[in-house]
């Protein structure tokens, strides 16, 4: 019974099963580790500067700085050797008086052909490959955004965007288990000569999470023999998350070369974390971002976060403490309307990286060029 009770306990290891609301810490984790080469290249430096497809994850009132027609963004990331896919697109439209943008975006967190062993062994200890079958555990995200921009002080040099997402979740395992979610998150940012100031309030109402269980009688009995119990009903709750950052730019506009600092911090408020300064119900976890430009083509950007303290394993009293953290770097290359965007970054902190590679890609439409080139005439062929 071995492979079934390995199942079994991968089963009840991913989904809830109590049939009470679970407050606590990690929940719908794969909603904070970050979309985009730049973002991710940064730490997660986002709050104060996002300024393009991605500001609906990073602070949806940073969509207020998109300039073209519409903009489209994509990205593809794989962890754990390529088991795991991580996904996200977006794509955002300011309105035509350009004050207000709306936008919908779409992240995916799976891992598919998960060998589903269940029934594979049979009452007599044989195995049926008739019985092996493969499943998919998916985590799901989708944000509906709205920017605009709002007059909060009467110094006209200081600018202010607010922006929000209604978030719908859905995550599910195989056939077995679903659950859907509704969150709310609201932005604001503001600018002031060559700072900038951001916060984004995550699941600001807290999000609930509700489970179904799907189980055939089958599974049910394969649950019950291996010891394991049997899930009716679940919810999970995600309490509120701050981003909060502030930016600058260090040299005056127009330069060719320009260098973007931001200092952020992401404070929790499900319990103690393992982050440099924490209670029992926040935790506060600070990175920095920086960025390189030249003439706002080719793109530099580092990154450090995920500070933590640690023991020192060749302490034997265990009392020895030192910082870890996780670095990350990145490239960006604007080509006429496209932008590309690279990070070398990891999931973890450097004392156990799962480094992976990053790619993402950012499309500027414009109605005017398109318009423009529809109406060049071709050139006329030369005389032979």
């Amino acid at each position: 019974m071995r492979f079934q009770q390995l199942t079994v306990t991968f089963l009840c290891l991913t989904i809830s099963t109590s049939a009470l609301a679970q407050s606590r810490i990690y929940v719908n984790e794969y909603l904070n580790i970050g979309v985009g080469g730049r973002g991710l290249s940064m730490a997660g430096s986002q709050s104060a500067s996002a300024n393009d497809a991605t500001a609906a994850y990073w602070n949806t009132a940073g969509l207020m700085n998109i300039k073209s027609d519409l903009e489209v963004g994509l990205m593809h990331a794989e962890y754990f050797s390529g088991n795991a896919k991580y996904d996200y697109g977006s794509i955002i439209k300011p309105l035509k008086d350009k004050k207000r943008v709306v936008g919908l975006s779409v992240l995916r967190f799976a891992i598919d052909d998960i060998p589903n062993t269940i029934d594979y062994v049979q009452p007599d200890g044989s195995f049926d490959e008739s019985k092996l079958k493969s499943m998919s555990a998916g985590d799901y995200a989708f944000l509906l955004s709205y920017a605009q921009g709002i007059k909060l002080f009467k110094n006209p040099e200081i600018k202010t965007n607010i922006g929000g997402n209604a978030k719908i979740i859905y995550r599910h395992l195989g056939t077995m288990a679903n659950a859907w979610g509704l969150g709310i998150d609201l932005g604001l940012q503001a600018s002031y000569k060559q700072w900038m100031f951001g916060i984004m309030a995550k699941d600001i109402t807290t999000t609930y999470t509700a489970w179904s269980f799907h189980l055939s009688d089958e599974e049910k009995r394969i649950f019950y023999q291996t010891g394991n119990e049997i899930p009716v009903k679940s919810y999970e709750v995600m309490l509120p998350r701050f981003n909060i950052g502030a930016a600058r730019n260090f040299l005056k506009p127009g330069k060719s070369i320009q260098l973007l600092a931001e200092l952020g911090v992401d404070v929790t408020t499900d319990g103690k974390r393992n982050t440099l300064a924490s209670t029992s119900t926040f935790s506060f976890d600070p990175h920095l971002g920086l960025e390189a430009s030249y003439k706002n083509t080719i793109f530099l950007r580092a990154g450090i976060g995920n500070f933590q303290r640690v023991l020192d394993d060749n302490d034997s009293l265990n009392q020895k403490k030192f910082t870890i953290y996780q670095p990350s770097v990145g490239v960006g290359i604007k080509v006429s309307r496209l932008i590309f965007d690279y990070a070398f970054t990891s999931l973890q902190t450097q004392a156990n990286p799962l480094f992976t590679h990053i790619i993402s890609i950012r499309v500027l439409i414009d109605k005017q060029e398109l318009k423009k080139k529809k109406d060049t005439p071709a050139a006329e062929a030369e005389p032979q």
